[in-house]
């Protein structure tokens, strides 16, 4: 277990990765809704084609658009790698389940996601998310928009629990004995950047203690992006297992999401 971050770790608590060209992103939207279509008629169709031409083409036209605008920018392959990822994984049953039970949290200026662990409307998502405010706005995929009242806080685990008033709705089942191994496979959802309901899939590193937490949290090997805060982490049987709370530049493993293991919730909250 790696016990201490190096003092050269940089950890992020924004998650901020800056992408903000209006057209790249109108583009990119528009390709992700096309894989989505495309990934659902292929679902029943053979043989499938291991990697859709578009993909090829919107690379192809980032990769000129970048020449020709001969402005720097930060928008990676990766960036587009993580829609690409999400339209596939989005077709599948479970998936589309896990989804309708993740929220967009509006707080303030802040974006960010949480989810749904009980179908009366209990919310987990990070406390840096909605800190400051009593009350937020969620928004849940089918149900729409809803008032969320703060109800708990606890800031030395960034968790927060919100509360809205509703009966029946979808929520995901928290892993009562979560397993941490290294390697463990994991799915995750949130809404990175301005888009919403991207899920993505990853695996578990190691642990680590930060210099300014006293417990360790877990590093993740997974596209985590600003939005991402408040994310479900999402193991093989459909549990929650943590949530994402930040990122780190890590000096061996290069950039990493962290999660928060879900047993620090259920120990505050017994």
């Amino acid at each position: 277990m790696d016990k201490d971050r190096n003092k050269h770790d940089i950890i992020d608590d924004d998650l901020y990765e800056e992408i903000d060209d209006e057209e790249l992103y109108e583009l990119v939207e528009q390709e992700r809704k096309k894989a989505l279509a495309k990934a659902s008629m292929e679902k029943n169709q053979k043989p499938k084609r291991p990697f859709p031409k578009w993909a090829f083409w919107l690379i192809a036209f980032v990769l000129v658009f970048n020449l020709i605008a001969l402005i720097p920018k930060t928008f990676s392959i990766p960036a587009i790698d993580f829609l690409i990822t999400s339209a596939k994984l989005s077709v599948q049953d479970d998936i589309q389940t896990y989804k309708k039970a993740v929220v967009v949290i509006e707080a303030g200026k802040s974006k960010g996601t949480g989810f749904a662990i009980s179908s009366d409307g209990t919310i987990l998502t990070n406390h840096h998310v909605i800190e400051g405010e009593e009350e937020v706005t969620v928004a849940f995929p089918d149900q729409g928009l809803y008032k969320a009242d703060v109800e708990h806080t606890y800031p030395s685990v960034d968790l927060a629990v919100l509360d809205v008033d509703d009966q029946h709705l979808p929520y995901l089942k928290l892993a009562k004995n979560p397993d941490y191994k290294p390697d463990t496979p994991i799915y995750f959802i949130g809404n990175p950047l301005r888009f919403n309901g991207i899920a993505n899939k990853g695996s578990i590193i190691n642990s680590i203690t930060l210099s300014d937490w006293e417990r360790p949290v877990v590093m993740l090997d997974a596209p985590v992006y600003n939005g991402n805060s408040g994310s479900p982490v999402i193991n093989q049987d459909g549990k929650v297992i943590g949530v994402v709370f930040a990122t780190l530049d890590h000096d061996k493993f290069d950039k990493v999401g962290l999660f928060i293991p879900v047993t620090y919730y259920l120990e505050h909250r017994d």
